[in-house]
């Protein structure tokens, strides 16, 4: 285990055919420790190293960053900084003492600093408030930032921690879903659940002015229309993972409180950073907004192209 200051240098080095780490954000709050706890077990279902990381913004501050000299000698900020990684470190021993862990004190902002390391991380994990969040922000800025500039996944850890419960996945049938419907195959095998693919649509069936419809007909082939866009969406992954059971959620209504009301019963929910209808120049789409403000679990954003 190492700790060092990195300064503003970039991410761990994986050209050497190293593995690229799980790498979580801490800040001393109790909500970058639940962090670390799932950062731990994400490292260990995929055999891969934990990357502890700490922005220490204070030098762009100006301040001493050591003792007082009125002071204990192990005080000061620096010392803080080193201790609330220490304390990080042996919460991921206790979690799982399998996995590899190193911790970096990296000097910068906490939104830049988590950016630059998950460039050529696995997996970047977030708590969803830390440290000086003001209570009325249901996400704080640096979650939101992340997910939204970021090209790796981003789990956001809020809500409840379950162990039992399904993985519940928003699946709209574009093109750019696919990765968000492949990460979710892949984190129900790997915490042996069963995987909730929810779809809904909002359109009406469509008819005439003025002409007679069997209303009853029409919404029936919409859903049927609507089935099989899901059952195309998931046909690819139930391949790749023919032991992870589907439950199919198939409705008409607004997919972001599906998923929310589904994120009660859940362990995690996973979607995309775009949806379906997004506009280009918002960086997260909608239905990933909402569900980031106000799922009861932890919630995975899968960015375009997977990462």
């Amino acid at each position: 285990m190492n700790s060092l200051d990195a300064g503003a240098g970039p991410a761990m080095n994986t050209e050497d055919g190293g593995a690229r780490p799980v790498v979580v954000g801490v800040d001393g709050s109790a909500s970058s420790l639940t962090a670390v706890r799932l950062a731990t077990r994400e490292a260990a279902w995929r055999h891969l190293p934990l990357r502890i990381v700490h922005a220490f913004i204070w030098p762009l501050m100006h301040v001493k960053m050591g003792p007082s000299e009125a002071g204990p000698h192990e005080g000061g900020l620096r010392h803080d900084a080193e201790r609330l990684l220490a304390e990080a470190a042996a919460a991921a021993a206790q979690t799982d003492p399998s996995v590899s862990v190193l911790t970096d004190l990296v000097t910068g902002a906490p939104s830049p600093v988590l950016l630059r390391a998950a460039r050529d991380a696995e997996l970047l994990v977030i708590g969803d408030r830390g440290l000086g969040g003001f209570t009325g922000l249901l996400v704080g800025s640096v979650a939101v930032q992340c997910t939204a500039h970021g090209r790796t996944p981003v789990l956001v850890v809020r809500g409840e921690e379950r162990d039992s419960g399904p993985v519940v996945v928003g699946a709209d049938g574009s093109p750019d879903s696919a990765p968000t419907v492949e990460a979710a195959f892949a984190q129900a095998e790997m915490r042996k659940t069963e995987l909730t693919a929810v779809h809904t649509w909002t359109r009406a069936s469509g008819h005439a002015h003025g002409e007679h419809h069997d209303h009853k007909h029409d919404s029936a082939t919409v859903a049927e229309e609507e089935g099989h866009q899901l059952e195309e969406a998931l046909a690819e992954q139930r391949k790749n993972h023919p032991d992870v059971l589907v439950r199919e959620h198939l409705l008409r209504g607004k997919p972001a409180k599906v998923l929310v009301d589904l994120s009660k019963q859940a362990q995690l929910v996973v979607v995309g950073a775009h949806g379906r209808g997004g506009f280009t120049g918002l960086l997260l789409g909608s239905v990933s907004h909402q569900v980031l403000h106000h799922a009861h679990c932890p919630v995975l954003v899968v960015p375009r192209g997977g990462g």
